[in-house]
């Protein structure tokens, strides 16, 4: 009986020790200490930092096809941005060595890679840092003063806006560089000399915004002329959408802004309102009010300028007021 028993028993698997990696070495265990976490977590964040290249343009606002950002998103080594990382329990500070190359491979085709500024990196990167080192406030506040300089624009109020950037400035030095916005506003205040540097500080991070290179070019055109501010001009890369590169090429060498203005008349509702917008402001470089009046009055009443949430659409609405124009006619 006890041998038919055993012979009809199913047989016993006996747990077999798992195979070591090739290399002969077993998987290291988790970081215990509090700084073994902290560098884990940095590199983790590390490896999760993207580089933003900027195909042509960089500013980013919202566009008619997601404000028609033309920076595109790649995936590639942060070399030329490590990330801080911390080691030991003391929490002293190293730079992380940036992961291969071949890690931040983008599986995406060009075409369908997602378009985004590149003016978030640095300071979502800084933001990323603050919360690790302990310095978060100063950033979430100045984010805030930025967003409520925003609002106060987008209402006319145009001097509480910079008011509100410059304390942006004030609580995070690392904003100015960034500050688009505070540009635009300063041009309405007649501080061309002021805005002018700021949209060169923007250009200097962004060698292809091609909207920020315009916007120089109309303050210094109010402070120089239109032949000293087409000297001066800043030249950016070529950008995406073909409204700002047949804009960016009229500021630049000079020609007619009915032109633009026709050649978009048929288009999207974006592009119909950023002919509109750019030919009022090259009429505006060339002081002639009845003509900048005509097309910026035009933009503000097209679809594109009268429903949407961008930022340039409330700037055209802005212009008008600053200039006393009406909607009316």
């Amino acid at each position: 009986m006890k041998s038919a028993f055993r012979a009809c028993r199913a047989p016993v698997a006996i747990p077999v020790k798992p195979a070591l990696p090739h290399h002969g070495v077993p998987p290291r265990a988790p970081p215990q200490c509090c700084g073994q976490r902290v560098q884990a977590e940095g590199r983790l964040l590390e490896s999760a930092i993207v580089s933003f290249t900027p195909a042509e343009t960089g500013c980013f606002r919202f566009h008619p096809n997601s404000r028609m950002t033309s920076t595109s998103l790649s995936l590639r080594s942060p070399a030329s941005f490590p990330f801080p990382s911390v080691t030991g329990a003391c929490g002293h500070v190293r730079w992380a060595q940036p992961l291969p190359p071949k890690l931040f491979r983008s599986s995406l085709p060009p075409a369908a890679t997602p378009a985004i500024s590149r003016r978030l990196l640095v300071p979502a990167a800084a933001g990323i840092w603050d919360l690790l080192s302990g310095g978060a406030g100063g950033t979430a506040a100045a984010t805030l003063a930025v967003r409520r300089g925003m609002q106060l624009f987008k209402q006319g109020d145009v001097a509480g806006s910079v008011a509100e950037f410059d304390r942006a400035i004030e609580l995070d030095p690392r904003q100015k560089a960034y500050l688009w916005q505070r540009g635009l506003s300063l041009y309405y205040l007649d501080r061309f000399e002021d805005a002018a540097e700021q949209f060169r500080l923007d250009v200097a991070e962004n060698p292809n915004d091609t909207e920020e290179s315009i916007w120089c070019f109309l303050c210094e055109a109010q402070l120089y002329g239109v032949e000293e501010a087409r000297k001066r001009f800043l030249e950016v890369g070529l950008d995406r959408r073909p409204v700002m590169r047949e804009a960016y090429a009229l500021f630049k060498d000079g020609g007619d802004p009915e032109k633009l203005a026709s050649n978009f008349s048929s288009s999207s509702d974006g592009e119909l309102f950023y002919a509109s917008l750019y030919a009022g402001l090259y009429y505006e470089s060339q002081r002639n009010a009845d003509l900048a009046k005509s097309h910026i009055v035009a933009a503000c009443k097209s679809p594109y300028g009268s429903r949407t949430g961008d930022y340039m659409a409330f700037l055209a609405s802005v212009h008008c007021q600053c200039r006393n124009w009406t909607l009316e006619g």
